[in-house]
């Protein structure tokens, strides 16, 4: 490898693995959001609503993501949306994770016991307490593996941005591989870059998960 090429694109390289970063955090921010929305107002009994967002849920997962990120960036001017490419594309990963989140998070809620939830009415509890103190602590063990792993797969979608030009890692990429012809040296680097993020989002997660149920363990005892 031309240890020249390190010297001359490394700071691009960064500055595009940065935007990487950015954009998955802010969708996977927005995803995470709008996919726990989702499933609360899927609990309401309006049959409607409920079709509505099942159609929505079924279309995104239905559709690849390179379709959906071009209907948002080239489509939208025609409806009045016109967004800057990097806007398109963290809002892209954000409707895109969030129909993924939203299913995650309505298995997690169903596998809540309801015998926590009615003792939980009896004695009074709001409804914002209950989802609170019991729905999401019980959610949140069961969801975390499926959350983290569907965080690490958001990463790798984050190489679809750089077709409607965000300065992203995979854009650095081919804007060196292009000026230069260094393929081999190109592909390797984007190998290590994304392993790299994909294994620090990993690591973190399962940090987290032994956290969360080391804290709720704590709990438990306590209240016993």
């Amino acid at each position: 490898m031309d240890s020249s090429l390190i010297v001359q694109y490394g700071p691009a390289l960064l500055r595009g693995f940065g935007v990487t970063i950015l954009c998955w955090a802010a969708g996977c921010a927005i995803g995470l959001v709008l996919g726990f929305a989702l499933m609360l107002l899927r609990q309401l009994p309006i049959r409607p609503l409920q079709a509505l967002i099942r159609a929505y849920i079924e279309i995104i997962r239905g559709t690849p993501f390179l379709i959906q990120l071009f209907l948002l960036y080239s489509g939208g001017p025609s409806i009045g949306l016109r967004l800057e490419a990097t806007t398109a594309g963290i809002l892209g990963l954000g409707l895109y994770g969030s129909a993924y989140f939203a299913e995650i998070f309505r298995a997690g809620y169903q596998s809540v016991p309801k015998g926590q939830v009615e003792a939980a009415l009896s004695l009074g509890m709001s409804y914002g307490a209950i989802l609170r103190r019991v729905i999401v602590p019980g959610m949140l063990v069961s969801t975390l593996p499926a959350i983290v792993n569907m965080m690490a797969i958001l990463t790798k979608e984050t190489v679809v941005l750089s077709i409607i030009t965000v300065p992203e890692l995979m854009y650095e990429m081919q804007t060196m591989a292009a000026e230069t012809f260094a393929t081999f040296e190109t592909i390797l680097g984007m190998a290590l870059f994304y392993w790299l993020l994909v294994e620090v989002v990993s690591r973190l997660g399962r940090r987290l998960e032994a956290r969360v149920t080391r804290f709720l363990s704590h709990s438990s005892n306590a209240r016993a």
